[in-house]
């Protein structure tokens, strides 16, 4: 799938590109499988803020997925490919031979009128739901099960897959997008084939009003905030920060203290993400 590029006929534009919505195959979601998707603005329950720079943008709707493994052995058809505006990967919509219709994460090359089917020993065709312990080595899948009968968890943003390495007795080695390679019970279900949209990584925003739509709000420098709301601010014109060191808003050194303790060791993780 490629960008879609626009004409530079001012200095934001010069640099801009889109997702090219060309594959898509339907514009409105089908009005059964939405909800109201309530905003938060970064605060908690409380109404206090906890996570900065986020607000306004564009009002949406949850699109609820559909669990495949729900009905084993029953083939449905793709009726559509339609974008999503909660995740960056695209959504296909399904429908079975009784009229039930649901919405999946959408395989890179999955088509209008494919079938999809979820069961133990299914082909490994695109788009289809298999146990892991049945996937073949090499192969590629998304959408996986953490832990056997608990939904999908990982590997769902747009371009990402998994690889089936190794077979165990009861687990499977599965390399994650991170380079991680871990153990997955082989009961749990996953999809085959890469999750669709892979260039979404590469779309250029190239202005704040597209960054404003997707409800994030400006990162203002403390040096430019009033020392009541930042440890840097207060003083008069360009000054510096008046400190040894840096600090975080709330009082903390910004730079150079660790702030993370070391990550447990898991029976689970047989290479770890940061060891390349």
């Amino acid at each position: 799938m490629a960008l879609r590029i626009v004409k530079s006929t001012t200095s934001a534009r010069r640099k801009m590109s889109y997702a090219d919505f060309s594959v898509l195959t339907k514009k409105e979601p089908e009005k059964s499988l939405i909800e109201p998707l309530k905003r938060h603005a970064g605060r908690n329950n409380q109404g206090k803020l906890t996570v900065r720079h986020r607000g306004g943008g564009a009002k949406r709707m949850y699109r609820v997925l559909f669990a495949l493994e729900s009905r084993l052995g029953q083939t449905a058809s793709v009726k559509a490919l339609e974008y999503d505006p909660n995740r960056s990967a695209y959504l296909a919509l399904i429908e079975y031979s009784d009229g039930l219709k649901g919405y999946i994460i959408a395989p890179e090359g999955l088509k209008v009128d494919d079938k999809v089917i979820a069961d133990h020993t299914a082909d490994t065709q695109l788009g289809n739901r298999i146990q892991l312990k049945n996937i073949p080595t090499g192969v590629m899948i998304h959408d996986i099960e953490m832990t056997p009968g608990r939904r999908s968890r990982a590997v769902r943003s747009a371009g990402t897959t998994a690889t089936i390495l190794a077979k165990e007795e009861l687990y499977i080695q599965v390399r994650m997008p991170s380079g991680e390679v871990r153990r997955i019970h082989g009961d749990c279900f996953a999809s085959i084939g890469p999750v669709s949209n892979p260039q979404h990584s590469t779309i250029r925003i190239a202005k704040a009003g597209r960054t404003r739509h997707l409800g994030k709000r400006p990162t203002v420098r403390g040096k430019a905030m009033h020392p009541a709301a930042h440890p840097h601010g207060g003083g008069e014109g360009h000054n510096p920060v008046g400190l040894r060191w840096s600090k975080t808003p709330w009082g903390k050194p910004a730079m150079g203290k660790k702030t993370r303790r070391n990550k447990r060791t898991s029976q689970f993780i047989l290479r770890d993400r940061r060891k390349k």
